[in-house]
């Protein structure tokens, strides 16, 4: 049976619509029980390095599992947009400043000496990884701008997608709103469910 091609554009204004519709505390409680759930798997437990991105607006918050790391002592490294579908890395500490980028999302000042290569940190870095909506087998639905998709071609460490469950699709596949450049995450941790 062939799958009907999704208009992306129509089924992202209607995450986000969900995503907002969810309300500041549940969407607080539920993204606390996710933020547990990713600590307390042992690939969280051994990574040295955590790659991740800087929550905005409804995105499920980083902000706990930013602050489990550095109490751990690991690097914690956020991106910064340098180029179509590209981005690099930057080593964040505790009352660094951020720049709000033309996205309206804070990124890390691009200080060389802070700059983290993802290819060398090796197999046991994690990567926490946004999304609109996450499908069972670890692929995503994102913004549209293909800078994860790039990024995860590339990364070799270990990718964890944080989406609630309200987010969380059977496959995006069977929908048609997959494109030959898209990449499937590791691992998707819903308040409920790690994927693997």
């Amino acid at each position: 049976m062939a799958t009907v091609p999704l208009d992306k554009k129509q089924l992202r204004t209607q995450l986000l619509a969900l995503r907002r519709g969810l309300g500041p505390s549940v969407r607080a409680e539920v993204d606390a029980r996710i933020a547990v759930a990713v600590a307390a798997t042992e690939e969280w437990r051994e990574a040295p390095a955590i790659l991740t991105y800087l929550s905005v607006r409804d995105e499920v918050d980083t902000r706990e599992l930013v602050r489990l790391a550095w109490e751990a002592g690991k690097v914690v490294a956020a991106p910064r947009v340098t180029g179509p579908h590209s981005l690099a890395w930057y080593r964040v500490e505790a009352g660094d400043e951020l720049e709000v980028s033309a996205m309206g999302i804070e990124e890390p000042l691009a200080r060389g000496e802070r700059r983290v290569d993802p290819a060398c940190l090796g197999e046991r870095s994690v990567a926490l990884v946004p999304g609109l909506a996450f499908d069972e087998v670890g692929y995503r639905l994102g913004y549209g701008g293909g800078f994860y998709d790039a990024f995860l071609g590339r990364f070799r460490g270990v990718s964890i997608g944080l989406c609630r469950d309200a987010a969380l699709m059977p496959s995006l596949a069977d929908m048609g709103a997959l494109e030959t450049h898209d990449r499937a995450v590791g691992i998707v941790a819903t308040e409920t469910r790690l994927l693997r």
